[in-house]
């Protein structure tokens, strides 16, 4: 496995790589990143995967200063999987002007669900992948559905920007209670992890409902939001949602996505749960 740090070397070694599967990542890698390496192994000749800590997509006030760099620990996980290549620019490399005078600016859905909570953070997401696609150039590069307005963004973005590659979704990682794998859970405190799962919990019982006929969504969401307000949760969002447009959700539409993000503690965690009712 090569550790390959800058632009240049990349391209030269993509020249003679065959097809091409990438896992893009901010690193600090777990079982659920491991899955999406696996599943581009299927898929290609070579696998990529690149680990930057995208100072665009966090916003005043976020994690970006603590997020773990675990370079060295994240590849030897890589290896292990039989990665071909690590990509792993430093910020000066990936943005040489410092400020990023072009983005890529997604529609109204960047403004909507997590995004109205972190403005600018899907410009930012939408920028850096759109960036990590004309370096890498791959055939194919999976996602994780665990964020899964991210997902939606990048899909439009390939498709609406003319890029030649597929995208694959791949499902939500979970620990054995249920809990969504996250970077983010290594911050949680004890107590504040036997309580985690209680989100999923959530999302499963309003899926539950929908799949039973309660088309009610405003009040599952109601619901939901004020179970997980009395345990101790703050609640930026449950909302019910149309599956492959995320539009608000009406009557009539048979393939749904329950999204939710909340607060336990300091720790903002996300979570979804898709339902057809075909």
């Amino acid at each position: 496995m090569q550790i390959i740090h800058t632009i240049q070397e990349l391209r030269a070694w993509r020249k003679t790589a065959g097809r091409v599967a990438f896992v893009p990542t901010m690193g600090n890698l777990h079982e659920g990143h491991l899955a999406l390496v696996h599943e581009a192994q299927k898929r290609a000749d070579n696998v990529v995967v690149s680990i930057f800590v995208n100072r665009l997509q966090f916003g005043q006030g976020e994690d970006f200063g603590r997020y773990p760099r675990t370079l060295q620990q994240d590849a030897d996980k890589l290896k292990d999987a039989g990665v071909a290549v690590v990509f792993a620019p430093d910020e000066r490399e990936l943005y040489p002007r410092v400020a990023q005078r072009y983005n890529v600016e997604p529609p109204h859905l960047q403004n909507e669900l997590c995004g109205k909570f972190r403005p600018g953070h899907f410009r930012g997401v939408a920028t850096v992948v759109s960036k990590l696609f004309n370096i890498v150039t791959p055939d194919v590069a999976c996602f994780g559905k665990k964020d899964y307005q991210q997902l939606a963004v990048i899909k439009g973005m390939v498709e609406d920007l003319n890029f030649n590659i597929e995208i694959v979704p791949v499902d939500t990682g979970r620990a054995a209670d249920g809990l969504a794998l996250s970077s983010r859970n290594q911050y949680l405190s004890e107590t504040e992890r036997a309580e985690a799962p209680h989100l999923y919990r959530e999302l499963q019982a309003v899926a539950e409902a929908i799949a039973q006929g309660n088309l009610a969504y405003a009040d599952l969401e109601r619901w939901a939001t004020d179970n997980l307000a009395a345990a101790g949760w703050v609640v930026d969002y449950i909302e019910v949602r149309h599956a492959e447009s995320l539009e608000v959700a009406h009557a009539g539409d048979k393939h749904l996505v329950v999204l939710a993000a909340a607060r336990l503690g300091s720790t903002r965690l996300i979570d979804n749960i898709e339902v057809s009712l075909e």
